[in-house]
């Protein structure tokens, strides 16, 4: 369950993470009023589970009501990277002195969360770690031990130190969070250095579907569904949205995982999670691949299955049907169940396979940062 960013920063404030004034609203007017009654600048966020939505005009500044009304009568009804904006969130505008990130994710080849931190925030934390590695720090979490003050000191060794006691603060604060709500990922960025306290500018929270019943679950919902994820349920697909440029399919959940890490482990950036199931049959292989080339931003596809029930001269037929007449370079690992028929149906169309998911995850990203077009 993905929350929007007014869902999250409730859920900060919950836990007394400080977040800018402001409310949720639907309608112009609401906008007009709620700036009115800030009576200072504001800036107008669409509420959509996407990122990039600066990039998308999908954050702007009002330094009026009035003005307030007219961004928010463009932008309600809107879409941003093809969904539709319902909803704003009108805050004050916050100048900050410096911005910060600080998130927690589960690292899974560690089996337990994992803290990161940089003192360059405002971002996306993968583009630090891959031009600036020494900007990001990270400090693993035994779940039983929780964030211990030594742990957090290391992890927040690269910020100033006057901002050690309110950052340890937030930390465990965000800590708490994470267990509270059961989730997947929770995220402060930027957390902002204002009027002498740290404030969460924006909240990115992701909680475990399979999550456990609790009050603290109430009212909330995922209330946006993106409509290539809901096409991809439809045909018995699990497809998430991400904000790379390398597109993803595999077999597996834990498989597709695997490949989304070692793809970032390698310098890429994966622009989707796409697991087409067990047993897939060549219509619902290439009904993936339609999906990913509609989301538009993948320059490679990395195709990577482990054949079980799934057998691969099915993943191969339906490989070779989606791909008939595009340009973009794929990627191809296949092994298991009927491996050598769908390598020759491969090399019967031009494609080779590589042997390895390491292999084809670094030329994957390879070919992605060439932008070349090869088969």
């Amino acid at each position: 369950m993905r929350l929007l960013e007014w869902q999250g920063r409730e859920v900060l404030a919950r836990e007394g993470i400080s977040v800018p004034e402001g409310e949720v609203v639907e309608s112009p007017k609401e906008a007009g009023r709620v700036a009115e009654e800030l009576g200072r600048p504001v800036v107008l966020k669409a509420q959509v589970p996407v990122g990039g939505r600066g990039k998308a005009g999908g954050i702007r500044l009002a330094q009026t009501p009035k003005e307030a009304e007219e961004i928010a009568q463009s932008l309600l009804g809107s879409s941003i990277k093809g969904i539709p904006v319902r909803k704003l969130l009108v805050v004050e505008a916050v100048k900050a002195q410096a911005e910060h990130y600080l998130g927690i994710i589960i690292d899974r080849s560690a089996r337990m969360p994992l803290f990161l931190y940089s003192p360059r925030g405002g971002v996306d934390i993968e583009e630090v770690a891959r031009e600036n590695p020494a900007l990001v720090s990270k400090a693993h979490i035994p779940p039983l031990e929780g964030p211990a003050t030594f742990r957090l000191r290391r992890l927040f060794s690269l910020a100033p130190k006057d901002l050690l006691p309110p950052l340890i603060d937030v930390a465990k604060k965000l800590w708490s969070v994470f267990l509270h709500y059961e989730a997947n990922l929770v995220e402060i960025n930027p957390l902002a250095e204002y009027d002498g306290k740290l404030l969460a500018l924006d909240a990115k929270i992701i909680i475990d579907d399979d999550h456990s019943p609790g009050p603290q679950f109430a009212g909330l919902a995922e209330e946006v569904v993106d409509p290539l994820e809901a096409e991809a349920k439809k045909a018995g697909m699990s497809y998430v949205r991400l904000d790379g440029d390398i597109g993803i399919l595999g077999n597996g959940a834990g498989l597709v995982m695997a490949t989304l890490d070692l793809v970032a482990k390698n310098g890429g950036r994966p622009a989707n999670f796409l697991d087409i199931g067990g047993g897939a049959r060549a219509e619902r292989v290439k009904a993936g691949i339609d999906l990913i080339l509609k989301d538009g931003r993948a320059k490679v596809l990395f195709v990577n299955v482990f054949g079980g029930i799934t057998r691969c001269d099915e993943v191969a037929r339906g490989v070779v049907e989606a791909l008939r007449g595009k340009e973009i370079p794929v990627v191809i690992r296949l092994v298991g169940t009927n491996e050598e028929e769908g390598r020759r149906i491969l090399a019967a169309a031009g494609f080779v396979p590589v042997r390895t998911m390491e292999e084809g995850a670094a030329r994957a990203v390879a070919l992605a940062k060439e932008g070349k077009c090869e088969s």
